[in-house]
């Protein structure tokens, strides 16, 4: 497993670095081979220039033994054993991926790609950006200080591999473009969300890669985005002060969804390292959490029997409506309260008056258990995008109904 001294940096920054064989010199690392074994390309061999007279070498990447910022360390059994090129169906990072254009899903030029940013992880390199920067080609030319005038007057205009399609099957040096996920005019509004679901759908080491290069405020916004599943994983697996530092860039509520996710000792242990001013805040927010939703139920509902027609309940509707705190739904109930299914406002008045509710109603209802709790319903309502949910027992007898605004209230009271 190879010893990376950065977790983050660029291809221009490692091409032509000295290889070494302990104390022998092999050459200079001319290229990465990268396999799109993902979302994110991973690194597999370091292929390196000799001096002439000298074949060049393929070197897999667990041979890599240390990277620092002046060398790369290797050890192989025999140089000879790894004197080989490319194959044709290798994808060359420098070659085929640099100066390329960069097109949309309309095929509008967007830019170049002046450099690729690489992230380390457990002993892997993924290919987490492109860089359309200026700044970074100054670079490449040896004006450097140029480069740092120009990358002072605005942020590195990276874009995440994640946005980029399939490299086409026959890239090469001279053929074949980098081709993106979104059309042009959508650049500019990339929000926290869509990074949410492209961290979702990488396994987690590649995942955890990206977020850890992801500045504070944007992390924590990321952060906010994604399903709990992965909240879990990530703030579990940064550390502490990291998480911390997460944490106070939030408002208190949504402070207290992330850390009602984590085990009890990992909450407490990052709740010292927060903003003091703000713990009594998410505490209050973290138990409301864990509060039975029984708490807050109300049975001021309407409920008809299956049989009901339409034209009935919309005779009736405005007055039995009156007083109730959820009147966007009609919750089709059999003997004893047993929940049938739910028919919404807009599905009643579509219907003709001669059908019946058992005709029209949803019976597969998304519902809430007496043991829920106020994180779970939270979830719930995020997951669905209902408006209420009903509380049901194992028997299926309704208990009452949860309106979405009381659930939000009590999120954000303290926000």
């Amino acid at each position: 497993m190879a010893t990376i001294m950065t977790t983050a940096f660029y291809l221009s920054e490692i091409i032509g670095r000295k290889v070494f064989l302990g104390a022998r010199k092999l050459g200079k690392l001319h290229d990465l081979v990268i396999a799109e074994t993902g979302k994110l390309p991973e690194v597999t061999h370091f292929l390196v220039a000799r001096p002439f007279g000298h074949h060049a070498l393929l070197i897999p990447l667990d041979k890599v033994v240390v990277i620092t910022e002046t060398e790369i360390a290797v050890n192989l059994e025999s140089v000879e054993q790894y004197e080989k090129d490319a194959g044709p169906s290798s994808i060359l990072l420098k070659d085929y991926i640099l100066d390329k254009k960069v097109l949309d899903l309309d095929d509008n030029e967007i830019d170049i790609v002046y450099d690729v940013r690489l992230v380390a992880r457990n002993g892997k390199i993924y290919v987490s950006d492109v860089d359309f920067s200026r700044s970074r080609l100054l670079r490449r030319m040896g004006l450097t200080r140029l480069a740092n005038l120009l990358s002072g007057s605005g942020k590195a205009q990276l874009l995440s591999w994640a946005y980029v399609q399939p490299l086409p099957q026959h890239i090469g040096p001279f053929f074949g473009d980098v081709k993106l996920r979104v059309l042009k005019e959508k650049l500019s509004e990339m929000h926290p969300v869509d990074l949410a679901d492209m961290l979702e759908e990488l396994d987690h080491p590649q995942r955890l890669a990206i977020f850890n290069e992801l500045e504070t405020e944007r992390a924590a916004s990321t952060l906010e985005e994604v399903e709990p599943r992965v909240q879990r994983e990530l703030i579990s697996s940064v550390h502490k002060e990291r998480a911390a530092e997460l944490i106070n860039n939030m408002t208190p509520a949504q402070a207290a969804d992330i850390l009602a996710i984590l085990p009890a000792a990992d909450a407490d242990d990052i709740l010292k390292l927060i903003d003091q001013e703000n713990v009594p805040k998410v505490q209050f927010l973290m138990e409301k959490h864990d509060e039975n939703i029984l708490n807050f139920v109300t049975s001021r509902f309407i409920k008809y029997p299956p049989a009901t027609s339409v034209g009935e309940v919309l005779s009736q509707y405005r007055e039995v409506s009156r007083e109730k705190d959820v009147i966007i739904y009609l919750y089709v109930v059999g003997e004893q309260d047993k929940l049938l299914g739910v028919v919404d406002l807009a599905r009643l008045l579509l219907a003709t008056g001669e059908e019946s509710l058992e005709n029209i109603m949803v019976t597969n209802v998304i519902h809430l258990d007496p043991k829920s709790t106020v994180l779970e319903a939270s979830e719930t309502f995020a997951r669905y995008g209902f408006r209420a949910l009903p509380v049901a027992d194992q028997a299926d007898t309704i208990l009452g109904v949860i309106p979405y605004r009381d659930i939000m209230n009590l999120k954000h009271r303290y926000v």
